[in-house]
């Protein structure tokens, strides 16, 4: 391979790793700085926000006459979640999946956790928790309700956080057994909220009402999920956390939280479908509003005692009730892990507009995508997702083998000529364009690809990408093991050279963790470049030999699962390149650059003394 071809292949390589480097790793560290200052932060309660700016406001004809999320709700002087949910009495969720409860104050939804997963690897850690109540260190909870309008607005009390509701029948929430709540105003009007949820995480609210008063009345459905604090995030570019919305054909909408308080509510155009809320790295709220119907979306934040409280809400057009009659507002509430069977399932079983995109697959998902499923295919055959990457990998090999095989026989040839290179470099070595034109007459009556060297590492990039999303995104990558200390394929290996693996009783600072695979992929890599023989300019050889460092100690905070496919990819390419170079009867130079190292240190060390 020529070794200027070779170069600009690793310099390629390099500089894709390089800006992983500074986009990802670097403000993941940056992350975790802040994080722990954020800890020594009081998280004491916040109030709830009464501020809805931006929502349609009264004009006497029909609008609504306030904003949804009224009231002060339950009392926030609770210092921990458990006494902030025994303050008001409940009604207990009991899913397959989901464990929680619903807040008879307020009728709100602000008590889940998620039974399937685990805070660490260690299936005795504490479950997930996704959503708590007022009163908690960080509130975060989804509430429907409905917004007075018309003429009368003033004397129609509608229930607010404030509101005790009573149950009627069944007294716990499960997937055969819906619950409803009720409460009857001072003027006869009887409001009824039904929570029902499937197997997973999808919530179905239906607000109806009764009205028994005098008159006629009209009133907007709402609901909202509100947030308070901002959360931790990942903060990598590869992937969106924060507020996130579908708003009739116009696409998939992703804010930053600083986008909210530094911007202002978002108030998007009126749609008929859609869906918004708030996604994060695996877990996601978001609320559905019924089909069909007319809704104002919305996108807020507000300060309080000095941190942000974040909203995603939508208000529906009005509906009127005449005097006995009734009605009754429908939506779905997903509140749980962004599964990627169970997003797509959502998304055609109940009609839900590009919810699958609710999973960051990013511009190029086109190939996450396919990544993806095929490594799912292989994990349901073997049970082991790390078996699956390794398989994955073979199979990408024989797909790119005939490119591949192409660019080694290339380079094989070209390695022939190397003597002769030799001599045109030194007939020519004062005229610079003579020579690159005498080079490329042998190369065309060979017929070899100069750039040949470069196509191998070259279509490995989007491979490499493709596979570091999907380990970094989904969530079937959490805590997925592979064998041995790898018990968490989406995490970087734990184990590091600097403590001997564990043998000194010692925790290295984070650039220091240099763990076993990480060393296996930089032997070999450096395996691969001794393939070839050593570039005769001292400072190619110099790169050449620091390559395998650099990349070592870069790769080594990349998720295992990514590390372990790159060494495996070495392996296979090295297997691959011997073979060939043996095919075409060009002597392989591993084992010669090898010794050669050993005789030049030998030599060295022999002159110096």
């Amino acid at each position: 391979m020529d070794n200027k071809n070779f170069i600009i292949a690793i310099a390629l390589s390099l500089a894709v790793l390089i800006g992983w480097q500074y986009f990802f790793i670097e403000p993941r560290q940056d992350a975790q700085r802040e994080a722990a200052v954020e800890q020594q932060v009081d998280n004491a309660a916040t109030p709830e926000t009464t501020d809805h700016a931006g929502l349609p406001q009264p004009d006497g004809n029909g609008n609504a006459q306030t904003a949804p999320g009224q009231g002060t709700g339950p009392s926030a002087t609770a210092k921990d979640r458990p006494t902030a949910l025994a303050a008001t009495n409940r009604v207990p969720i009991a899913t397959p999946r989901l464990s929680g409860s619903i807040n008879l104050t307020g009728g709100r939804l602000d008590d889940l956790r998620l039974k399937d997963y685990h805070e660490t690897v260690n299936p005795e850690s504490p479950t997930i928790v996704l959503f708590s109540p007022s009163g908690a260190p960080q509130p975060y909870y989804a509430e429907v309700g409905w917004v007075a309008g018309g003429d009368n607005a003033q004397k129609i009390q509608v229930p607010n956080a404030d509101t005790v509701w009573t149950v009627e029948g069944e007294a716990t929430l499960t997937p055969t057994t819906p619950v409803t709540l009720e409460w009857t105003n001072p003027s006869g009007i009887t409001f009824t909220r039904t929570f029902a949820v499937d197997d997973n995480y999808m919530f179905t609210v239906t607000q109806g009402i009764e009205n028994k008063s005098a008159d006629a009345i009209t009133l907007f459905p709402y609901g909202l999920i509100s947030r308070h604090g901002t959360p931790e995030t990942s903060r990598f570019f590869v992937l969106h956390e924060g507020p996130i919305g579908v708003y009739g054909d116009s696409g998939v909408k992703e804010y930053d939280y600083d986008d909210l308080v530094d911007d202002g509510p978002i108030t998007p155009d009126k749609v008929n479908d859609g869906w918004l809320g708030f996604t994060d790295k695996y877990w996601a709220s978001t609320l559905v509003p019924n089909p069909g119907s007319a809704f104002q979306p919305r996108l807020s934040a507000v300060e309080r005692n000095g941190r942000e409280i974040y909203q995603a809400d939508y208000l529906e057009d009005a509906i009127t009730i005449a005097p006995g009659q009734s009605g009754e507002s429908r939506n779905l509430l997903f509140a749980g892990a962004k599964e990627v069977g169970v997003i797509n399932g959502y998304e055609n079983s109940l009609g839900i507009e590009k919810f699958d995109l609710l999973i960051d697959w990013g511009w190029f998902y086109f190939l996450t995508r396919p990544m993806f499923y095929a490594l799912d295919f292989f994990y349901k055959l073997v049970g082991n997702f790390g078996v699956a990457i390794l398989i994955v990998t073979v199979l990408i090999k024989a797909a790119f083998f005939p490119l591949a095989n192409k660019a080694y026989v290339s380079m094989s040839k070209m390695k022939k000529l190397q003597p002769e290179m030799v001599k045109l470099r030194e007939r020519y070595k004062d005229d610079r364009v003579k020579q690159q034109q005498a080079m490329m007459e042998i190369y065309k009556k060979e017929k070899i690809n100069p750039v040949s060297g470069c196509i191998p590492i070259v279509i490995q990039i989007p491979v490499f990408f493709s596979l570091y999303k999907v380990i970094f995104t989904t969530i079937e990558m959490r805590h997925a093991p592979f064998f041995g200390w790898i018990q968490d394929l989406s995490a970087p290996d734990p184990t590091t050279v600097f403590n001997l693996f564990g043998l000194i009783p010692w925790d290295p600072p984070s650039f220091l963790m240099i763990g076993i695979w990480p060393l296996i992929m930089g032997f070999t890599m450096w395996m691969q470049m001794k393939m070839n023989p050593t570039p005769p300019d001292a400072t190619q050889a110099m790169i050449f030999n620091w390559m395998p460092v650099i990349f070592t100690f870069m790769l080594a905070s990349f998720p295992a699962g990514l590390v372990i496919y790159w060494a495996w990819n070495n392996s296979l390419s090295v297997a691959q390149q011997y073979i060939i170079m043996r095919r075409q009867g060009v002597k392989v130079e591993l084992w010669d650059n090898i010794t050669g190292l050993f005789k030049r240190k030998k030599a060295s060390n022999e002159s110096s003394s």
